[in-house]
């Protein structure tokens, strides 16, 4: 009499292999879960999607948890400002500021983002 066992183990063997290549074809990690290089490229090609007006929720949503985040309000208005990895400055296994591209919100909406953008931030300024 033949023994199965050696059926049954090649048989978890073939769903084991088919479950992971189901897993990695399919899955996609979320920003928060992607390594740097992948998550820098993944901003870099999110921005070109973003428009004035935006919510920052639907930014949140759309590029993930920010690297860095500042907020503040000047009169009535509320300005917050998130930095999300763009670019490589220094292998030094810590991401600056000056690797990020900041966004500028006004009482929640997208205002601008760039260069200019965090220097505009600082320059409101505070009233209580």
């Amino acid at each position: 009499m033949k023994s199965k066992v050696p059926f049954i183990v090649g048989t978890i063997f073939a769903v084991y292999t088919a479950f992971v290549a189901v897993v990695v074809v399919i899955y996609e990690p979320t920003p928060d879960e992607m390594h740097w290089e992948d998550r820098q490229a993944y901003n870099n090609a999110k921005l070109a999607d973003i428009t004035i007006g935006q919510s920052i929720s639907e930014i949140k949503l759309l590029m993930g948890k920010a690297d860095f985040s500042e907020a503040k309000t000047t009169g009535k208005d509320a300005l917050q400002v998130l930095f999300y990895r763009t670019h490589h400055a220094e292998s030094d296994g810590e991401t600056t500021r000056d690797e990020c591209t900041p966004l500028l919100f006004k009482n929640q909406k997208l205002i601008a983002w760039g260069a200019d953008t965090y220097s505009q931030y600082l320059s409101a300024s505070i009233n209580g």
